[in-house]
């Protein structure tokens, strides 16, 4: 028996120190990301400027990324109006649809799923892409000529997505609005100007303007975690698909866990925004 209690109290100090471990190299990576950001936010602000890459990845950031949001966002307006007009046509509230729809989509919809679109294409992007320039030697050869290869390529794109997400978060609010009235006008023959009153009827400035702004921290977020993947590793060709497959998961789970805090920001700061 008392062999036992002794091998149970062993197993468990393994594993208690395992676990400490294990919390001790996360608590470390999140520090070595953070700095890696701050780093790339403080070199934001010094000369020079790379124009011409900054131009470069806001094309390949919002440019190309910008058929798949609209065809999400349509998508996504489309399948919301059928659920919601299966639900409250039993209590006479269809002519609410576009009210709750432009609400749930302005709010909270239009923001997290635009983020977590880009996180899946652009964060796999830079973090395949930055690896196989590390692994190619591409970034030795930059700063054999005395140029700032970490200004050059992560700074522009932790930028890009800084700027570009606000943007790509208004062409998915108003593609589903679009694709909401043409499910609702092949199901009630509403008008446009209609369906537009009764969507912006209660939508203010505080309902649109920081839902959309916080998707800034958005792209902070997927442009840091994947430029750090990146930019840091170097482990050949399997270093390429472990860096991109990392970006997207780590990028994708950070932004909801950010979304739940911001949204409490938000509510704290515009009480009325609480619906």
């Amino acid at each position: 028996m008392e062999n036992e209690y002794f091998a149970f109290w062993a197993s468990n100090r393994e594993f208690a120190k395992s676990a400490v471990l294990m919390l001790g190299d996360f608590f470390t990576f999140i520090g070595k990301v953070s700095c890696f950001g701050l780093k790339a936010l403080v070199g934001a602000f010094q000369p020079p400027l790379e124009w011409e890459f900054f131009l470069g990845q806001i094309e390949e950031t919002g440019w190309r990324s910008l058929p798949l949001i609209l065809a999400a966002g349509f998508a996504l307006g489309v399948v919301m109006s059928m659920h919601t007009r299966g639900t409250l046509v039993q209590f006479g509230a269809e002519a609410m649809i576009p009210t709750l729809q432009s609400g749930a989509f302005f709010n909270e919809l239009g923001p997290l799923v635009t983020a977590l679109l880009v996180a899946g294409r652009v964060g796999a992007a830079i973090g395949a892409g930055l690896t196989n320039m590390r692994v190619t030697e591409q970034i030795d050869a930059i700063e054999s000529l005395s140029v700032d290869s970490f200004k050059m390529l992560v700074v522009t794109r932790i930028v890009a997505c800084i700027f570009v997400l606000p943007l790509l978060t208004v062409f998915m609010d108003f593609a589903s609005l679009a694709g909401g009235f043409f499910s609702e006008h092949f199901t009630s023959h509403i008008s446009l100007q209609l369906y537009m009153t009764s969507a912006f009827k209660t939508v203010e400035w505080a309902n649109f303007i920081p839902p959309t702004v916080k998707t800034s921290v958005f792209g902070f977020i997927i442009g840091t975690v994947s430029g750090y993947f990146g930019y840091t590793t170097n482990e050949g060709s399997q270093g390429v698909q472990r860096a991109a497959t990392n970006s997207v998961v780590l990028s994708s789970l950070l932004i909801i866990v950010v979304d739940v805090i911001l949204v409490k920001v938000i509510f704290f700061f515009f009480p009325g925004q609480a619906i």
